[in-house]
């Protein structure tokens, strides 16, 4: 199994994004993980369509868009003209999922759908073999820094056996807690892609992000 590192830019020094996002870039990080909130469905407010397309400019890894907003169909138009190569919508905001879903696909982009931590998998059950990449949120969502809430570790070893036995190719993303000292129990358990925000950015983002990609090399060996 490949595992990828999406840096999340929400716990990025802001003065110094572009800086920032090109030393994660030049270190390996495989994906840019772009949290979208809109201050209903999260608390917080954090940023949009700007932000996301003056990045555009800067690099081509993946934009992995993570939508916590409230019917976030609205935007999936705007997110493919603002260069998103992934998104991801939650469960809970949509009410219609397999419509935005379907909505996603249809403008070329790939389609993920996040499940906070007291959601049952069994949402997913119409549309998982339609989806790139499910979203296991290990905290609650709507801030940065939280720590990793245990019981969700179960939450991912389900879905990795549901995974399996059906027999699909979706990988697993985790967002939330998750650090060097944590990441290869939450490997172990069925993850692929991790999001990292305060355990990456920081003093020397470039050495925080080459440190997970060791920590992958050990299992992809």
């Amino acid at each position: 199994m490949h595992y990828k590192l999406a840096p999340s830019i929400l716990a990025a020094d802001f003065t110094r994004l572009g800086e920032q996002v090109r030393a994660v870039d030049e270190a390996g990080a495989q994906y840019i993980h772009l949290d979208v909130m809109d201050g209903a469905f999260v608390p917080s407010i954090s940023f949009g369509m700007p932000v996301i397309k003056s990045l555009r400019e800067i690099t081509d890894k993946v934009f992995d868009v993570h939508m916590m907003v409230e019917e976030p169909g609205r935007y999936v138009e705007d997110m493919c003209r603002c260069g998103a190569d992934l998104i991801t919508v939650h469960a809970e905001a949509c009410t219609h999922l397999d419509r935005v879903v379907n909505q996603i696909k249809e403008g070329g982009m790939r389609a993920g759908v996040a499940v906070n931590p007291a959601t049952p998998l069994s949402v997913l059950d119409p549309i998982l073999g339609e989806l790139d990449m499910v979203l296991i949120m290990t905290v609650n969502p709507g801030f940065g820094g939280q720590k990793f809430i245990p019981y969700t570790m179960e939450k991912i070893r389900s879905l990795r056996r549901i995974l399996t036995e059906r027999e699909l190719a979706a990988d697993i993303q985790v967002d939330g807690g998750i650090s060097s000292a944590n990441v290869r129990e939450v490997l172990e358990a069925g993850a692929n892609v991790f999001v990292a925000g305060s355990a990456v950015f920081g003093e020397d983002p470039g050495a925080r992000t080459r440190e997970f990609l060791d920590i992958f090399g050990e299992y992809e060996a």
